[in-house]
């Protein structure tokens, strides 16, 4: 919900039941088609300094935003603009919890 907060054209409809199902069907999606996708892709990551990874997060979401039906992804810029948020509030969040 942070991300819809901030990123325009990505939008969660409902309460927060729809954003938890949104997030159960990007992490599982992450899960399984991320993860093989960032393994095929690691020579383009390394070339891109990494960036590439926030492309293959955005394609994520934007699938995800197929099947849950709380969420709207607008397009590939609130996609890529949504997982550069999450990805900065991921990074954040570990920081936060270190020990």
């Amino acid at each position: 919900m942070a991300v819809a907060k901030i990123v325009p054209g990505f939008d969660v409809v409902g309460d927060l039941q729809s954003a938890l199902i949104a997030a159960l069907v990007i992490g599982f999606l992450n899960a399984l088609l991320g993860s093989l996708l960032k393994l095929l892709t690691f020579p383009f990551a390394i070339l891109t300094c990494f960036a590439f990874l926030v492309g293959i997060n955005a394609a994520m979401m934007m699938l995800a935003s197929t099947f849950a039906n709380g969420v709207t992804v607008d397009g590939w810029h609130s996609a890529f603009l949504g997982a550069t948020v999450l990805a900065v509030l991921g990074l954040i969040f570990r920081f936060v919890m270190q020990d």
